[in-house]
């Protein structure tokens, strides 16, 4: 087969002005190979394989394609007595795969003559080469972040062109000191082009990136504008930038036409601000968007943003979404996980999976947000979120605990980090950086966090994993899992619950006077199949026994997981409750799980969307009591605990009973993000046997009442 029969060509999104920059898709099916060395190329592409996509998907399949022991993971394997300590290595893990490379080939038809092309590919692990018509272009070395390559040097523009990219088969494809992603828990590395890969072209000087920073007071936008001149003569644009609303053609706002001189080869910042009169601004409730464009003439680029401020508050240890207060509810995904369950395939890149992943069922379950959870997600997935109206923690892929932190280099980090932040700070849906998951790293601390804050305009919180706050308003992660002390030979109980008013429970190490967002709690992890996992058999040996059928330890599992989220919010010490995990991988041997009993379509665990559900629902309500048992005919008081999320108050009227017994019903009222504790008394049924403790709370303006459950064995 000839290169020429592979052309294929996607004209991407082109800006609406009338020149401008031509944006080429190369996404779609490229022919692979793989090495062992380095170069020289294969000679022989023989398998195909999607772009964006892993390599894994490729046909024919290439052998041994995601094995790969990280050096986490060895680690943790020595401290578990599995791995003796000689076993214990210094780089970034341990290939079990005779390659160290895979190589991607495709052709694409020039265009008519511009005076610039560039390559971009979005993320792929680990490292990037590119080759173009057998010139080398270029290497990146990060892994999770956009690699950015010149070709006009070696484009034809007249003609075909073929296009060569190789990428790293693991970890250690690249130097010991960039970062390749820390994971404990991971078990395959798959390698891969995992994001869009594109071709832009243009005339004159090049916008490399524009940088919106949305202001509420106003409102207005603070517009970054980076500008090159590629050229080796001095060059002069006309720098016009219009807002328009997304999906709308009226003119919000527009920034003073400006000339704009630049010397050959020069690279210009350009700040400015363009007032937005009567823009609407942008919440999860009313995900509002508008698009910047911005022309030279010759170049042309389009960001769109939403009108937004998030930040956290210490005084009060609150979030806060435009000036008021706001509660994150929400889960956790680990893609990079997910990316080596069987049931993964190519499931990240189709549209309409992602759309029901993110935008419809988050919705259904009362969610508001997301912590993008050890490793980023490709472009689609924030595109996503910012139009489904989501917040998310956008965390970088280092999970190393609290020491043997790798031998990464500071200017590496502050490399990778620079161009991750790039990358994504359009995106309202971004609201708060995370360097890392659970480390306390100093090079993280004192350096790569307080000199890439300086980069946002935006000036968001900064999630410093077990490391002290950088900033003095920045937030701290708790993860409480109250239900791992099983491991070690303890035990705890959820009667424990009445006794505690939800303070700092917390193994991140450090009690602290900042917002807390609980992002991981419970310790409760089913595999899809109602096994448990690796950290939870002894967990379910002591709640439901050895002999518990899967459909039983489903239930314990909702159950459980329900009464802790109710407990969380209920005593108001965290800003934000994100339950571990609504996506990672789930197969036999895994330590952590989700919540699908189809993950394919979409869904749920029955129980689960039972229990779960109800417990983010933004008008919370906990009953404080876990006996297990109760006296026949017995009274007691019982102390019921509300919460209201929103921004308006809400009255009511609050149901206490026993399934089938004669009903309390108080009336109550709660204001705005306020909350409410209802002591209300009632007597248990006269009749032995298993009951339901119910509360149920229905307020005016709310379609659905919220529920809350005990069970209860009536003797």
């Amino acid at each position: 087969m000839t290169i020429r029969s592979l052309f294929i060509l996607f004209i991407g999104a082109v800006s609406a002005f009338a020149a401008g920059r031509q944006t080429i898709s190369l996404n779609g099916e490229w022919r692979m190979a793989d090495s062992v060395a380095a170069d020289p190329m294969p000679a022989d592409f023989a398998h195909r394989g999607p772009v964006p996509g892993l390599a894994n998907l490729a046909t024919p399949a290439f052998v041994d394609v995601d094995k790969f022991d990280g050096r986490e993971f060895i680690d943790s394997s020595i401290r578990e007595k599995k791995l003796p300590e000689p076993a214990r290595v210094k780089t970034a893990g341990v290939s079990r795969q005779e390659r160290n490379y895979f190589w991607y080939r495709r052709a694409f038809q020039g265009t008519a003559k511009h005076q610039w092309a560039i390559l971009r590919v979005n993320k792929a692990q680990w490292g990037t080469a590119v080759w173009l018509n057998g010139k080398k272009i270029g290497e990146h070395l990060g892994c999770f972040t956009a690699g950015l390559f010149d070709l006009t040097s070696a484009i034809n523009w007249s003609g075909p062109n073929d296009i060569v990219i190789r990428i790293g088969a693991h970890p250690n494809a690249v130097p010991d000191w960039v970062p390749a992603g820390t994971d404990f828990e991971k078990y395959k590395w798959t390698a891969g082009i995992y994001d869009n890969v594109s071709l832009a072209i243009g005339d004159g000087p090049r916008i490399e990136t524009v940088q919106v920073a949305p202001k509420i007071a106003g409102p207005e936008i603070v517009v970054q504008t980076v500008i090159v001149n590629p050229a080796k003569t001095p060059a002069t644009i006309a720098l016009n930038q219009v807002v328009k609303p997304w999906k709308g053609t009226a003119i919000s706002g527009r920034d003073i036409p400006r000339n704009v001189g630049l010397a050959a080869g020069e690279t210009r910042t350009i700040t400015s601000t363009i007032k937005l009169p009567g823009a609407k601004l942008w919440t999860p409730e009313g995900p509002n968007l508008y698009v910047l464009e911005s022309s030279t003439g010759g170049d042309s680029l389009t960001a769109r943003f939403g009108v937004r401020e998030f930040r956290f508050d210490t005084p009060t240890k609150r979030a806060y979404l435009n000036g008021k207060l706001y509660f994150l509810r929400g889960g956790n995904i680990t893609l990079h996980r997910f990316f080596e369950d069987p049931e993964c395939k190519d499931r990240p890149w189709d549209e309409k999976w992602v759309r029901r992943l993110l935008a419809e069922m988050p919705r259904w379950m009362n969610w508001n947000s997301f912590r993008f959870c050890i490793g980023p997600v490709p472009d689609m997935w924030l595109d996503i979120a910012d139009e489904a109206g989501l917040l998310i923690q956008n965390e970088f892929f280092i999970w190393n605990g609290r020491s043997n932190f790798p031998p990464y280099r500071t200017e590496e980090l502050l490399t990778q980090y620079a161009e991750w932040m790039r990358d994504t700070w359009n995106h309202p849906s971004v609201a708060v950086w995370d360097a890392s998951n659970e480390t306390d790293a100093p090079a993280l601390r004192d350096v790569v966090v307080p000199q890439s804050r300086k980069l946002d305009l935006s000036n968001r919180p900064w999630d410093n994993g077990y490391s002290t706050p950088s900033g003095p308003d920045d937030p701290v992660e708790d993860h409480p899992y109250l239900f791992s002390t099983f491991r070690s030979g303890g035990k705890f109980s959820m009667t424990q619950l009445e006794q505690m008013t939800g303070g700092k429970t917390t193994n991140s190490g450090h009690p602290s006077a900042h917002a807390v967002v609980i992002n991981e709690y419970d310790w409760l992890w089913l595999n899809r199949d109602g096994t448990p996992t690796l950290l939870t058999e002894k967990v379910y040996e002591n709640l439901v026994g050895p002999n518990a059928t899967p459909d039983q330890r489903f239930e314990a599992l909702a159950y459980n997981l329900a009464g802790l989220t109710e407990f969380w919010r209920a005593h108001r010490n965290a800003a934000g409750v994100q339950h571990l995990a609504w996506l990672t991988c789930s197969y036999p041997g895994v330590k952590t799980s989700d919540h699908w009993r189809d993950v394919g379509k979409l869904e749920l665990e029955p129980h689960f969307a039972d229990w779960v559900r109800e417990s983010f629902r933004p008008l919370g309500v906990y009953i404080n009591f876990w006996q297990p048992k109760l006296k026949a005919g017995s009274q007691r008081t019982y102390a019921v605990m509300m919460v209201n999320d929103e921004g308006v108050g809400r009255s009511g009227s609050l149901r206490l009973e026993f399934t089938g017994a004669e009903p309390a019903v108080v009336p109550f009222e709660i204001p705005a993000y306020g909350a409410q504790t209802l002591q209300i008394r009632l007597q248990a049924p006269a009749t032995a046997g298993r009951t339901i403790l119910k509360a149920t709370a229905s307020a005016e303006g709310i379609a659905e009442p919220t529920i809350s459950r005990r069970k209860v064995q009536v003797e």
